[in-house]
């Protein structure tokens, strides 16, 4: 089990998202909820990650911050 991870540009925030490994699995959880953890594989993770980087997400974030 790995510790959990941030963003780096989550800053010193306690309201982040977090990820960490556990078992081939990874895990999910916001820092602020942290008893409520999603867990998913590494393909689905992949997968999910190269739709942000190509924008797909975007439109649900803010980024004024």
């Amino acid at each position: 089990m790995s510790d959990w991870q941030k963003s780096s540009f989550s800053g010193n925030s306690n309201e982040c998202v977090e990820i960490r490994t556990v078992d081939g699995f990874i895990e999910v959880r916001e820092s602020d909820s942290a008893d409520v953890i999603v867990r998913t594989t590494p393909r689905k993770w992949a997968g999910s990650l190269l739709g942000a980087r190509n924008g797909e997400f975007d439109h649900c974030g803010d980024f004024s911050a």
